[in-house]
């Protein structure tokens, strides 16, 4: 309890504190509010309950976060500061949502702004596929592979497959050519002239 004459009398819990202890407000006498700062969160939470509640909207379950944690919304679990990323323009300097469940939902976006998938959709053609590549049929599928002209989605491809097309920047007669020059099969183009070359029929 403070003590004093600079202590003030909180017209809601009737405790006497510290000047500190209320927020300021210019049209009061003592440029003070008149209950402290843990009456008025407690009317603040309670009204905004009643309001929530009197609209049909969900209502969340208020949970007691040690210090130097805080709870995620998106997975409900209260982890450390450091599962957070930073972000200067937030009350408490941290994200919304912890790490993992921003990087889930990175993913999430990602798939549905490039490719027009959902997680379940990409599920539905990775087990379509057998559960591996669709080129070299052994290493599990990671990559949504698609048409750069087109847009539309061929399949989910390794990481050294969706390498390879895109090194043979994806041209049908490049990637003949390499599958002939892999069998043994080499086109040799020969010279006919400066700057022009025949290739075998």
């Amino acid at each position: 309890m403070a003590e004093g004459s600079t202590a003030k009398r909180c017209g809601k819990c009737e405790r006497e504190l510290a000047p500190a202890a209320f927020a300021r407000d210019r049209n009061r006498g003592d440029g003070l509010q008149p209950y402290c700062r843990e009456c008025v969160a407690k009317y603040s939470a309670s009204h905004y309950r009643r309001r929530r509640e009197a609209m049909g909207k969900r209502v969340r379950e208020s949970v007691d976060v040690p210090s130097g944690h805080k709870l995620c919304r998106a997975c409900g679990e209260v982890k450390p500061h450091s599962e957070w990323h930073r972000n200067a323009s937030a009350s408490d300097g941290l994200s919304t949502r912890c790490r993992s469940c921003r990087a889930a939902y990175g993913r999430q976006d990602h798939l549905k702004r490039n490719y027009g998938l959902s997680e379940s959709e990409r599920d539905a053609l990775i087990a379509s596929q057998g559960g591996v590549c669709c080129i070299c049929l052994s290493a599990p599928p990671a990559h949504v592979d698609h048409c750069h002209e087109t847009g539309r989605v061929r399949g989910v491809l390794c990481f050294s497959c969706n390498a390879a097309l895109g090194q043979l920047r994806d041209r049908p007669d490049a990637i003949r050519r390499a599958a002939a020059y892999v069998e043994g099969n080499a086109w040799k183009p020969t010279l006919v002239a400066p700057g022009v070359y025949q290739l075998p029929s």
